[in-house]
């Protein structure tokens, strides 16, 4: 048997729209980020989950109960918050051309990549026990789907930092990995 998770991102930020870095903040969704989670509801309303989990940060509880509250019950999870960017948090973006500098190494005050990979497997395991045979869904952040790349599907963290689809701006309505 396998978990079947569908992995979406949060609506754009307001912070998003000024290159703003909101690591562990918890972020307002603009305007664009607002309609965003509620149109993401409408496109994959065919889709039906066991359950919906999010980050317990603002702006992905916000996204998944405008996309999916009026459907499910959603249950937030403080393992798929964004990576703790310490003394970036909020700050401008620039520090992410040098993402891979802090795969290892903790940003100052924060975590590191690998930090959040930990996280994930938890979590992965917790599903995994009590989810085998399941769909889920998950509305969370970048550095969660990194992570998702290096442990369900053997990237390492320098390929998933680099194939980001974030770079290209090839956003999709969720991303389909399989837990076996």
């Amino acid at each position: 048997m396998a978990v079947k998770i569908t992995y979406f991102v949060h609506g754009t930020t307001k912070d998003n729209e000024q290159d703003l870095a909101t690591g562990w903040l918890g972020g307002t969704l603009s305007e664009l980020g607002l309609k965003q989670a509620r149109d993401l509801g409408v496109i994959v309303a065919d889709q039906q989950f066991d359950d919906v989990f999010c980050s317990d940060l603002k702006r992905a509880i916000d996204s998944a109960q405008l996309g999916f509250g009026d459907k499910y019950e959603i249950i937030q999870d403080q393992r798929l918050r964004e990576c703790n960017y310490g003394d970036f948090n909020g700050q401008p973006e620039e520090f992410k051309d040098k993402m891979t500098d802090f795969i290892d190494r903790p940003f100052a005050n924060g975590e590191s990549y690998r930090d959040v990979e930990k996280r994930m497997a938890d979590f992965l395991d917790f599903l995994k026990k009590n989810y085998d045979g399941k769909h889920v869904a998950i509305v969370a952040h970048q550095a969660p789907q990194l992570a998702l790349d290096v442990l369900l599907k053997r990237k390492t963290w320098e390929e998933a930092i680099n194939e980001d689809w974030r770079k290209k701006k090839a956003w999709q309505p969720g991303w389909v990995y399989n837990l076996v």
